[in-house]
This record gives structure tokens, C-alpha cells and sequence, in this order.
């Protein structure tokens, strides 16, 4: 998924330490654009919290008539330094990518796309698609695992039933299930179904921040003494040191949760539309590069804002700029895509001032 903002902010994220046992995240809206706007629900990244773990991004759209909305139509677009996260509660979406990798993702199963150096693709829900609803994520990849080689993976998990309801483990290790899924970083991803009036214990790696997002249902958390309840798109975050949690759904239906988790991670990114970097300068350079590739390097010079960086390559031009992609491997950063496709979405332009860092708070 792209962040469809006009004018997306751009955040510099350094990870700090909250001493509140449970701190709520409101979403705030975000059309993904187009006449009939399928809108999602986002609550990272936002002023107060940029990351949780090495999470940065969490979309939470749908359930959404494809037939009033559209559905998702989100053409071929760029991403660098980061791994997306697909899951889906209803409807089908088909992702194709530069890596050559293709599929339809569905219900209970997961895509991970790894940037590193750099990846496009599109995801539209597919035309059987009458209802879509799901969530998409993003995490940072570090600074030593940023420009590897970049990678899709798709998996099928099994519901592992536990007391008071069941657990999908998508990626990493949770609640003794474990995801073949190469992540490159410590991250795990679940979806929990906490059924009605019931609570679902699960230990945690004390070590891991945790994100818990409500789908639907009620839902009070409890970690040591302390309780707190969550309303649907509400974001719960947890700091490390907690080594069990309880998810208690209401009495009238149950509940659906996310959880994510990975370690605090230690190292300040810029993100700004879809790339992560270290710099503004680097934002720059991603940006222009992309343009450039999809054939629109004229638009580059007047929208790179203030401070644009050199460009990437011999910056002579062309359709498409030669650089080391991934383990050395020249080529274009964005990779190649198939014919007949509708045509790319191109980069935003860029503030025109060097924007000041946003910290977590």
C-alpha cells in the first residue's frame, strides 16, 4: 500500500521509552484518493509515536463495499528501507512486484515484501472482491539490513486454538506458534479471536515493545494490575519488560485483535511517503531517483524541496539511473515491472524547507 497524502509529512523517529503501562492511539482518516476514496484508518505514524518496535506504519481499512468504494486500486509505486505487511479479514488482494513476484492474497494469510535498497508494486483487490477489510504494516529495516536485496514471501498459517479463543501466528514467534517467514529482524505479527465474555492469556517476549490493535469487539487489556480498554482502531502500546497479556472480549460478541511486537529499535529513520532513510537528503535522492525511473525526471527538479541531494548514479538522465541494487547488482533501485499495467503513481513534491525532526514523546 502507498500513503496516498497530498502532502505527506515527513518524520525523523527515534525510539523512546514510555513509562505508562498502556498508552491508547487514536486513528486519524486517510483517503487512499481517487473519486469514490476508499478511506483507511491510520495510527502509526503519529505525533505521539512513530514506532513500536521496528513498527512504523498500521492501515486498518474496510469492512468496505468494493462496489460504492472501488475497492483498492493502488498502482505500481516505490518503497526503500522497510518491509510491508498484508493481512486480510475479508476479500482478495493481488499483489504484483518488481522482484518478479506475483499472488492473491486471502483471509488468514500473509504477504511480506521486503524493500531493502528498493521494490514497486501494485495491489488491487481482485474481482471477485465484494467486501475488503484488513490491515497493512510496515516496519523499518536497520541500518545494517537496509540495502540488502529486496524479497516477497507469502504463508498460510494454522488457528492454534488456545484457552478463551484462537491464535494466528503470521510472522515470528507468539503464544508457542512459530512463522517460517524470514523477517531479517526480530518482529513477530498474530491475529487473536478473543471469544465473547472469554480471556486469552498469552506470554510475551519481555524484550519487545507491542502494538495491540482492535478490529472489532470489545476489548479490555491487562498487564500485571493494570487494566485498560480498547475501542475498534484503537492502537494499544506496550512497552518492553511485561511478560504476559490478557485480552478480555465483551460480553456480546467476540473479539478480533492484532498484535505486534518487536524489540525497541535503537536507531532514528526519516520516513516520508513511502521510503525510509536516514536523511532528508537520502528522502530526496529516493524520490528523484523514482521519478526519474517512471519516465517523469522532468517533474524532479521542481518539486525535490529544499536541500535536494545530488542525484542518484551518474544523474545524466535516461529512463532509468545505474546503481548498485541490493548485494551490488546494478540495475534500476525500483527494479522492472510487466507490460500493460496501468501507468505509476509518481512521488509528491517535496516540502520546500528542510523539515524539522519529529520525536516520540
Amino acid at each position: 500500500m502507498t500513503n496516498p497524502e497530498i502532502d505527506p509529512a515527513e518524520y525523523e523517529c527515534a525510539h523512546v521509552t514510555c513509562a505508562d503501562a498502556i498508552d491508547i492511539i487514536t486513528a486519524r482518516e486517510v483517503p487512499l484518493g481517487g473519486l469514490r476514496a476508499m478511506t483507511v484508518r491510520r495510527t502509526l505514524p503519529q505525533r505521539k509515536r512513530s514506532l513500536i518496535g521496528p513498527w512504523c506504519f498500521v492501515d486498518h481499512f474496510g469492512p468496505d463495499d468494493v462496489a460504492a468504494t472501488g475497492g483498492m486500486q493502488v498502482a505500481r509505486h516505490p518503497h526503500t528501507g522497510l518491509a510491508t505487511v498484508t493481512l486480510l479479514f475479508h476479500g482478495e488482494i493481488e499483489h504484483i512486484d518488481s522482484t518478479g513476484f506475483s499472488n492473491i492474497v486471502r483471509p488468514g494469510e500473509v504477504n511480506l515484501m521486503i524493500a531493502g535498497s528498493g521494490i514497486s508494486h501494485s495491489e488491487f483487490s481482485s474481482d471477485a472482491t465484494e467486501q475488503l477489510h484488513g490491515v497493512q504494516l510496515w516496519y523499518a529495516l536497520p541500518d545494517a539490513l537496509r540495502n540488502g536485496m529486496p524479497e516477497s514471501q507469502h504463508f498460510v498459517p494454522t488457528w492454534a486454538e488456545v484457552p478463551g479463543g484462537q491464535v494466528l501466528t503470521y510472522l515470528g514467534s507468539f503464544a508457542g506458534q512459530s512463522s517460517p517467514v524470514d523477517t531479517r529482524v526480530p518482529a513477530h505479527a498474530a491475529e487473536i479471536l478473543v471469544d465473547a465474555g472469554q480471556t486469552v492469556e498469552v506470554d510475551l517476549d519481555a524484550s519487545c515493545e507491542h502494538g495491540v490493535l482492535l478490529d472489532s469487539g470489545a476489548l479490555t487489556l491487562g498487564v500485571r494490575d493494570h487494566e485498560q480498554t480498547v475501542a475498534p482502531d484503537e492502537l494499544a502500546y506496550l512497552p518492553s519488560g511485561p511478560d504476559a497479556l490478557r485480552l478480555t472480549a465483551g460480553p456480546e460478541a467476540p473479539a478480533r485483535v492484532i498484535v505486534v511486537g518487536g524489540r525497541p529499535f535503537g536507531e532514528s529513520i526519516v520516513m516520508w511517503w513511502n521510503f525510509v532513510g536516514r536523511s532528508h537528503d537520502e528522502i530526496v535522492a529516493y524520490r528523484r531517483a523514482w521519478q526519474t525511473e517512471i519516465g517523469r525526471a522532468e517533474d524532479s527538479d521542481s518539486a525535490d524541496g529544499a536541500g535536494a541531494a545530488e542525484p542518484l548514479g551518474d544523474g545524466e538522465g535516461g529512463d532509468t539511473i545505474a546503481e548498485p541494487v541490493g548485494d551490488g547488482v546494478e540495475g534500476p533501485r525500483f527494479g522492472t515491472f510487466p507490460p500493460d499495467q496501468p501507468e505509476p503513481i509518481p512521488a509528491p513534491p517535496l516540502p520546500r524547507v528542510r523539515i524539522k525532526p519529529r520525536r516520540q514523546s
